[in-house]
């Protein structure tokens, strides 16, 4: 059965695995600092970062936002050597149960064929994809702004909601000054 276990840097063993997960996963210019990381991981109090376990095994991890009106996946991944297990499929599932609010996350846009995949997985979960342009501020200092599209999960409305959500992201998880 998937769960969520929260982690601190002083949980070793699993953050650990989280921070091998993440730099496996995602290119550099896709995740902050990990010294910031384990900053945001110990002392920011809306955001959450989970070891995702099936039973008591280790299967990936997901980082999130509490916006209080929404929720933003930041980050989520699972181990390679367990990819294409369904496991992606049950932890949304789950994410989806366990958050009471709509979700956003960030995708690349459908360019290249592995983005158009995971769109169309993510769409096969329930999210829909808003094509508005929208572009993920750089994690580190010289670093590109990319572009992207955000996904959402839940009733929220692009045309109202995605310029309060877009600003949220921005200066909150980015740290962008507007």
């Amino acid at each position: 059965m998937i769960r969520f276990q929260p982690i601190s840097t002083s949980d070793f063993q699993h953050y650990k695995f989280m921070e091998e997960l993440l730099i496996d996963a995602f290119p550099p210019e896709e995740y902050r600092e990990l010294d910031q990381l384990r900053e945001y991981t110990d002392r920011t109090g809306n955001f959450y970062n989970n070891i995702i376990f099936d039973d008591d095994l280790p299967i990936g991890f997901i980082t999130y936002w509490d916006f209080d009106s929404f929720y933003y996946v930041e980050h989520f991944a699972t181990n390679p050597a367990l990819r294409n297990g369904g496991y992606g499929k049950r932890t949304l599932e789950y994410l989806c149960t366990y958050l009471k609010q709509p979700i956003v996350l960030e995708v690349e846009r459908p360019v290249e064929e592995m983005a158009k995949r995971r769109i169309g997985f993510y769409q096969r979960q329930g999210f829909v994809l808003w094509e508005k342009d929208y572009y993920q501020p750089p994690y580190k200092p010289g670093d590109d702004f990319l572009p992207m599209y955000l996904m959402v999960h839940g009733n929220l409305n692009p045309d109202k909601e995605y310029e309060m959500i877009r600003k949220q992201l921005h200066t909150i998880v980015y740290g962008v000054k507007e």
